[in-house]
């Protein structure tokens, strides 16, 4: 969701709904400053178990608002996005990144800045965990994840690291966590195509689906 529409309008609120068993359950916003995301947490903390920041979605039109991908180019600001919105809610507050043309540097029209940098400015205010994805922003998803990239970001954390891209099976999930080392494993087209496949299911069985009449 986006944080500012988020929190100026109910409108903007229409997009999040929840109901008491639907738990754990993490809200993720792409902002583009601090306060619109600290505004936004604060609101919707009481219904959540934590609040994501994106800095991941590749999309052109997020690009051109400053917001997914191109907060990478930001650790500082992200850093600071971090620290407000731990300063403002007492639920966990975490990130989703993705993997750089350089696995070592980000380019930067300031600063060269390397990605565990960038991993370990995050982990200085609190960040609670850490999403990347094993793809950069100009790839396909059609490609191969780097499964080294997300073995790097696991190697210079101390927080949990979850592994995102190219799982479609539990067979799948199963070898990334083996080769990548990581603390859990996030899926969000295969989960879509099959929502009970992290239980083994090739595909959702019929009583896993509540009809609401």
């Amino acid at each position: 969701m986006l944080a500012d529409v988020f929190k100026e309008s109910e409108f903007g609120r229409d997009d999040f709904t929840t109901n008491n068993t639907d738990s754990p359950v993490v809200a993720q916003f792409a902002a583009s400053n601090p306060k619109d995301l600290a505004d936004a947490a604060e609101i919707i903390a009481p219904y959540v178990d934590g609040v994501d920041l994106n800095c991941g979605c590749p999309q052109r039109w997020a690009w051109k608002e400053k917001i997914g991908a191109y907060m990478m180019e930001q650790p500082e600001l992200v850093r600071e996005m971090v620290r407000n919105v731990k300063a403002r809610v007492d639920i966990p507050c975490s990130i989703k990144i993705r993997k750089h043309d350089d696995l070592r540097y980000v380019k930067h029209p300031v600063i060269t800045f390397g990605l565990q940098k960038f991993v370990r400015r995050a982990e200085s205010v609190g960040v609670d965990w850490i999403t990347i994805h094993g793809r950069t922003r100009k790839q396909s998803n059609r490609l191969p994840v780097d499964v080294e990239a997300i073995k790097l970001v696991k190697s210079v954390a101390t927080v949990p690291i979850i592994a995102n891209g190219g799982v479609f099976t539990k067979e799948q999930a199963d070898q990334l966590h083996k080769e990548t080392g990581v603390n859990g494993i996030m899926s969000a087209r295969g989960l879509l195509k099959n929502p009970a496949f992290f239980a083994g299911h090739d595909y959702t069985p019929l009583e896993c689906v509540q009809v609401c009449r």
